[in-house]
């Protein structure tokens, strides 16, 4: 029989301003909306103020200054609390609530969440340190209840990694799409490039890491503003900030280009390009594209590992071009910009990212009720 108000611990070590900890944020709110009672159990908080925290969760600090050193707190909280639910975030957060609750001898319902393709991600580390990554996910994994994965392709990859059957894997889109979400985008843009219809504005946000791959939409770009006048502004920051500056000198387009740094509120940016581009390396569930999508901004993406194939409905409703490769980026940019697909079909197409959807996905694995 389901519990009128399940307690549900969620353990978490906030690293940033990342779309990690907005999709765990987001998810805690849609839990506690639907009647739980929610214990954010922060290992690290940086990034993250008061203001960020949906009202009505418990928050509660475990004292930790590594994920791994949060064992023995999480341990006493799962002793204490006894909660009928704990999803941990992140694959050392997973492996760590694993070892705690078989040390705490609870019933809690265990599900971890992989958000990303851990294959492609460790893909330039040698072979020794892919054994030290794998092994523990290998050993562990398959004590949780349930493992999520945020796209088929982040499944099929844990899949290869643990070698669990396909089946011992759920699948369930982040939450990313709701009226906030709308609310927000209709907010003023802080940006003189969109202020005015002409001349058209490409944009891209993400940290500026290799992962991104910002060197290739910025030659891409360089590529497409040589046959159309147009801008691109890029949302994030990171250690390549320089590097793409000076490659943005390099090719001649630094007038162009800009890289205004982190915006805490980047919807009305979406809202408002002419086309929004993903040129990532690899991906888990990338939330900005579906953002954008959401907001019926024409979209261009690379067809990297492993969801924007799973998003774009296999190329239907935006282009898929190859990783790194700035000539079929700018001929899909150029043609996404002078021909793109009707709003309302983008809108439509991503109404599985509903806030509202996954929340209740979660409850039920999290509490073990068949819905």
């Amino acid at each position: 029989m389901k519990k009128e108000h399940p307690t549900i611990g969620i353990f978490v070590s906030f690293s940033g301003q990342g779309g990690v900890e907005r999709i765990i944020l987001t998810l805690a709110e849609g839990l506690a909306d639907l009647g739980c009672v929610v214990d954010l159990l922060l290992v690290k908080a940086r990034g993250l103020n008061a203001r960020d925290i949906p009202p009505g969760i418990n928050v509660r600090r475990l004292n930790a200054t590594h994920t791994l050193t949060s064992l023995p707190p999480l341990v006493s909280y799962l002793r204490e609390r006894r909660p009928d639910g704990l999803l941990a975030a992140k694959d050392r957060a997973n492996q760590v609530a694993l070892l705690a609750r078989s040390m705490a001898r609870v019933p809690t319902r265990l599900v971890v969440r992989m958000g990303t393709t851990t294959s492609t991600a460790l893909g330039n580390v040698g072979w020794l340190k892919k054994i030290v990554w794998n092994l523990p996910i290998r050993l562990l994994y398959p004590m949780a209840d349930e493992i999520v994965a945020v796209s088929h392709g982040v499944a099929a990859d844990l899949a290869a990694i643990t070698r669990l059957p396909l089946e011992r894997f759920t699948v369930i889109p982040n939450p990313v799409v709701s009226e906030r979400l709308t609310r927000m985008a209709k907010e003023p843009v802080n940006h003189p490039w969109f202020q005015q219809a002409e001349p058209p504005v490409f944009l891209g946000a993400g940290r500026l890491t290799r992962q991104k791959d910002f060197p290739t939409l910025i030659r891409a770009f360089a590529l497409v503003r040589k046959a159309i006048p147009s801008r691109l502004v890029i949302l994030g920051e990171g250690s390549d900030r320089e590097a793409l500056l000076n490659l943005a000198e390099s090719l001649d387009v630094s007038e162009d280009v800009d890289l205004p740094g982190f915006v805490k509120n980047p919807y009305p940016f979406m809202a408002k390009a002419s086309v929004f581009v993903l040129s990532s390396l690899w991906e888990g569930s990338p939330n900005v594209l579906t953002e954008a999508m959401a907001l019926g901004t024409p979209v261009v993406a690379t067809d990297c590992p492993s969801s924007p194939e799973e998003i774009l409905g296999k190329g239907l409703y935006g282009p898929l071009v190859p990783m790194g490769n700035a000539s079929a980026m700018a001929m899909a940019m150029k043609e996404t910009l002078l021909n793109p697909p009707r709003r309302d079909a983008l809108i439509r197409e991503v109404e599985e990212y509903r806030v509202e959807r996954s929340c209740l996905r979660y409850l039920d694995i999290l509490t073990g009720t068949d819905r």
